[in-house]
């Protein structure tokens, strides 16, 4: 039970009661409205918040690096704040996360020029050339075979750790976070459950724990949650695939306003039950 218990906090970030969450849409490698975002932020967050960035904070934008040296940046600012904890800032996995972790793994594929083709379609192009590396180098590197492309890799992840806490951000990534009770519970009968937030999807039929890449593929799931999942009233997202912009349902509740691709970067202000007090975008 108690390995189990340690499984659970390294992939789900537990937040407890907060006074509010401030949940940040997905990114998509736009430094410029991530600042004038965080500004907005810096004005409204108080100690005993949570700041929860919903995953894509790289992929389909240029401007990788930028975005997460923004992202540190933000995160000392805080820390620096009497009263403030490393727990109360959280990143989401999102899709363009996990490609990108996958694609340091690329050597272990069976078929990697298959994946490799099928990342870059998926828009992590940007990312693999901000950290040096590119498509057919990548490609050559596959055909060599698995030790040539063990070094392709080997190769980007030393250059992403070239960029101080890059390597760290990305290995502190979490697969959702959550208030309120444990996610075996259910929600209580006067609606006051807690909030559960994920990057793009979520699959209403399978227990948290078992939900694998539905936060990053199951997208199609996400507009069948009519009811409460387990204990959670509110279940909030980053990304939709489909663009449909910002959007509310009975209990979901998505902020994709297009960032990356030419609409503006949206950011709620929460509740610990999920109910929204502000919402605004840059």
């Amino acid at each position: 039970m108690a390995d189990q218990q340690k499984t659970a906090d390294t992939r789900f970030a537990a937040l407890g009661r907060p006074r509010h969450i401030w949940a940040v849409g997905a990114i998509h490698a736009q430094p410029d409205r991530l600042e004038a975002m965080h500004h907005a932020i810096a004005r409204r967050f108080r100690p005993g918040d949570r700041l929860v960035y919903l995953g894509n904070l790289i992929g389909h934008g240029e401007r990788t690096i930028e975005t997460i040296d923004q992202l540190l940046a933000f995160r000392r600012a805080l820390l620096a704040v009497p009263g403030m904890l490393a727990t109360d800032i959280v990143y989401l996995r999102g899709a363009q996360e996990e490609m990108w972790q996958k694609l340091l793994q690329l050597h272990f594929a069976p078929d990697p020029r298959q994946v490799l083709d099928w990342m870059m379609k998926q828009g992590v192009g940007p990312t693999l050339a901000a950290y040096g590396g590119t498509p057919e180098s990548g490609m050559a590197a596959a055909r060599g075979g698995a030790v040539m492309l063990g070094r392709w890799t080997r190769a980007l992840r030393q250059r992403m750790q070239t960029h101080p806490g890059h390597d760290t951000l990305f290995n502190a990534l979490r697969r959702a976070a959550h208030t309120g009770a444990p996610p075996t519970t259910t929600a209580t009968a006067d609606g006051d459950g807690g909030v559960l937030m994920v990057s793009a999807g979520l699959d209403p039929a399978r227990p948290l724990a078992d939900q694998g890449d539905a936060f990053w593929w199951g997208s199609g799931g996400f507009a069948k949650l009519l009811a409460p999942y387990g204990p959670f009233t509110r279940v909030v997202r980053g990304f939709d695939p489909l663009h449909r912009g910002v959007s509310a349902g009975p209990v979901g509740l998505t902020l994709d306003g297009g960032c990356g691709f030419g609409g503006p970067l949206v950011c709620a202000g929460l509740e610990a039950n999920g109910a929204v007090i502000e919402l605004f975008q840059v």
